[in-house]
């Protein structure tokens, strides 16, 4: 089609074959754990991507808005999960319609309070909603935050004649601040108070943990105490997974945003054409938007709406006019950002992909 040296910047870029074998990598290693994968599509939120991870052996997706699952059906999907707190009677006719086109679609209950309201949206869909109960291990948000509220919630499931209790599961998001060589331990501890739970309630209970940090890790130690994983990112990868994490090797990570040199305006400094609304306004704990993908010390230090501010030891080297590549700090805030990625296969573009889920947060 054309190569990057003609492509207009900036531009979001993914590379098929590093996309492709981190999906590959990932199933393998589910299947080795005898695992489900079920894949959070909030990251990529595109159709080719959900073919590819369907293709590869994934069960099913998770999502976290009707808007995204709806946008996700021309992959062929079968099973569904709505990962968040689903309220208002409004979304009935939404649910229904999503059940009709799935052969398995989930949703969550996210505490006490949330009960009655999910009730009754489900009884306004008219159907009996199979339900994931979450439960807070230590990130704070949504999440039952003991077991004995949990086990009240299970028992008002089981006399619900809308509701039906499926599994549990949770985010272990705060395992993106916890140090590397604490990660192991503290997932044995969440797993094992997952797998107790689950016995409390029904021993027949699925448990599906959801994060890119622990997924792997979570195939290995398992034994037995998860069915599913639900990880988002581990497919392209970003500066919290390969710098911050450490569970993804930089020369894997799938999609770089390509960036033009286009001010010097004193030494030591360098503008590029990428600011807010191409990196987000997400970073690292270091405050780096992003780096050079190529290894030359090259940082994002600061965004405006337009403009990224380079600042590193190799920035006096740079010329207007040169073109760049960076490895961003957060992929999935980049992703909702654009309208299409520039599929690549060495430095010829191969294909266009639509973003078809960009924006759907309801």
């Amino acid at each position: 089609m054309s190569n990057l040296s003609t492509l207009p910047s900036p531009a979001i870029l993914v590379d098929r074959d590093k996309l492709d074998a981190n999906i590959r990598s990932m199933q393998q290693a589910c299947d080795v754990g005898g695992i489900e994968l079920r894949p959070h599509m909030k990251t990529h939120k595109m159709v080719e991507v959900a073919r590819r991870q369907l293709a590869a052996g994934a069960k099913g997706l998770t999502v976290a808005k009707l808007g995204e699952a709806e946008a996700m059906l021309p992959s062929g999907v079968k099973e569904i999960f709505v990962a968040n707190s689903l309220v208002g009677r409004a979304l009935a006719p939404r649910l229904t319609a999503l059940g009709e086109r799935l052969s398995d679609l989930r949703v969550g209950l996210t505490s006490e309070a949330h009960f009655e309201p999910l009730a009754d949206l489900a009884a306004a869909t008219g159907r009996r909603l199979g339900v994931m109960l979450a439960v807070d291990t230590g990130l704070g948000r949504e999440g039952t935050r003991s077991d004995e509220v949990a086990l009240r919630l299970a028992g008002r499931l089981a006399r619900h004649a809308h509701l039906e209790l499926k599994g549990l599961y949770c985010h272990e998001g705060h395992f993106y601040g916890l140090p590397q060589e604490q990660v192991p331990a503290a997932l044995e501890d969440m797993l094992e108070r997952m797998h107790q739970l689950r016995s409390a309630i029904d021993p027949a209970l699925v448990v599906w943990p959801g994060c890119s940090v622990t997924a792997r890790l979570a195939t290995q130690i398992s034994r037995g105490r998860v069915q599913a994983v639900r990880p988002g990112a581990y497919m392209f990868g970003d500066l919290s997974l390969c710098r911050t994490t450490r569970v993804m090797d930089p020369q894997d990570v799938a999609v770089q945003v390509l960036a033009t040199v286009v001010d010097r305006p004193e030494p030591g400094l360098a503008l590029i054409d990428a600011g807010s609304k191409t990196f987000s306004s997400d970073r690292t704990p270091e405050n780096i938007f992003a780096v050079a993908a190529d290894g030359r010390d090259l940082n994002v230090v600061r965004v405006n709406e337009e403009h990224g501010y380079l600042r590193g030891g190799d920035v006096d080297q740079l010329k207007i006019g040169e073109r760049l590549t960076f490895i961003p700090a957060h992929i999935c805030t980049v992703i909702n950002l654009t309208n299409e990625v520039t599929v690549t296969a060495g430095t010829a573009v191969v294909d266009r992909w639509l973003v078809e889920a960009r924006g759907r947060t309801q």
